[in-house]
């Protein structure tokens, strides 16, 4: 499954926030997929689209960064796949 992850940077915090990756990785579980990353102009949000198939995979990596940044996780389907499911519909 997809997720788009809305990550909040914590005020002040966008420098730790590239620091931490800098030094140790996204430090993500085995399991959990990065697919792509886009940040606000401001630092203020960060948006990643991850995939997994265990959510347990996104609760862990969120526990290493929640000192850092508060998270919303929404689950997405492309829009590609969407279309086949509204297309009945029409």
């Amino acid at each position: 499954m997809l997720f788009m992850v809305i990550e909040r940077f914590k005020s002040g915090q966008a420098l730790e926030i590239y620091r931490r990756f800098q030094e140790k990785g996204r430090m993500m579980p085995e399991g959990l997929k990065y697919v792509d990353s886009w940040i606000e102009v401001n630092f203020d949000r960060c948006f990643q689209l991850m995939e997994c198939d265990d959510l347990r995979l996104l609760q862990t990596w969120i526990l290493q960064w929640q000192d850092l940044g508060e998270f919303e996780i929404v689950p997405v389907l492309p829009s590609k796949e969407t279309v086949e499911v509204v297309r009945p519909f029409l």
